[in-house]
């Protein structure tokens, strides 16, 4: 990743908070002119660093259940397999991962006593897969759009209950207008509603109505590091069953949580945690689990290089993969980056 300076990470975190914020707006709380700002966030738009998406909330398309599935590879097939699963419209969220696996999905899965069965054999049919663990997300309190509203405004707020959608939430225009905003979420209404025959204000009325409802949600995705944060951890905390709520109600409002959902198997809750660097989990671990009443314990796995959020593929995901093939080449065949 190019280095960012401290203009760069105020548009960033500006456009954390508001996707779809005017230039005009960013300019203001970055004290700078507007086309200095519209200039920078083009930039580091066309760098792979930086993308907006407006997408449906769970529910818009039916009753849905949500897997978190952990995938072992055959050696050498973990980038083969992992782009195949980024494919998938069904997957939510994946990342390359350590541990006994190689690669972590949140999958969505359309309620139906043979659609979980059905996608589960399509999975293991990918060339390379050879093991998984999948387990059934029982409830979501924290989703990572609410947590970079959470970090930007107030760090000890609630963060809003997760919410779900329902398919007669929306119309046939509500549709078009998200999948005019689904890869370019800054697409104006004007753009949109001309190309499909409508008034402007009733894009923007629409669109109004769906964030308001939270039947549809502006995500900002960028590399946690143009953030000043290093370490993505996912953590599988296993609670005490009477003090599952009670954990995640404390959890919810801690600032390094960027996820958490409470899992079927094992009495656990699905964490994610983001911090400025190893020291700042090591002190999440010692000073904020070790010391809960109801934690039992936990395990945990470090998130290498995210893939895809909230059902968009990270931007950037491909550049840094063939950044790292290039140095492996350098370092000549049996070298790999890291060795020494």
């Amino acid at each position: 990743m190019r280095p960012l300076d401290d203009l760069d990470r105020q548009i960033i975190v500006a456009l954390q908070g508001d996707g779809r914020a005017s230039w005009t707006s960013i300019a203001t709380t970055c004290e700078t002119s507007v086309p200095t700002v519209a200039r920078r966030a083009q930039q580091l738009m066309a760098d792979n660093l930086l993308k907006v998406a407006v997408l449906p909330s769970l529910g818009s398309t039916g009753p849905v259940e949500t897997f978190f599935t952990r995938i072992g590879c055959r050696p050498g097939t973990q980038l083969d397999v992992a782009e195949q699963l980024v494919a998938r419209p069904d997957v939510r969220w994946a990342s390359l991962i350590t541990g006994s696996y190689d690669i972590g999905i949140e999958l969505v899965v359309n309620s139906g006593p043979t659609r979980y069965p059905k996608t589960m054999l399509e999975l293991q049919q990918i060339d390379g897969v050879q093991r998984w663990y999948s387990d059934l997300l029982l409830h979501v309190y924290k989703v990572s759009h609410d947590w970079y509203k959470q970090l930007l405004d107030d760090r000890e707020a609630l963060p809003p209950e997760v919410p779900l959608c329902s398919p007669d939430h929306f119309d046939k225009v509500d549709w078009a207008i998200l999948d005019h905003l689904r890869d370019d979420g800054r697409a104006s209404f004007r753009t949109i509603a001309d190309a499909l025959e409508l008034n402007e204000s009733t894009v923007r009325r629409r669109f109004e109505r769906m964030i308001g409802d939270r039947c549809a949600a502006v995500f900002t995705i960028v590399p946690a590091q143009a953030l000043g944060l290093e370490a993505e951890t996912l953590m599988w905390v296993t609670v005490e069953p009477s003090k599952l709520n009670e954990v995640a109600a404390t959890l919810v409002r801690h600032p390094s949580v960027r996820y958490l959902g409470a899992t079927l198997d094992g009495n656990s809750l699905l964490c994610e945690v983001i911090s400025e660097s190893t020291r700042g989990l090591f002190e999440f671990t010692t000073d904020t689990l070790a010391k809960m009443a109801g934690v039992i314990g936990w395990s945990a796995s470090v998130e290498l290089l995210s893939l895809k959020r909230g059902f968009v593929e990270t931007p950037w995901w491909r550049e840094q993969l063939a950044e790292h093939h290039a140095d492996a080449l350098v370092l000549g065949p049996g070298a790999a980056v890291g060795d020494g």
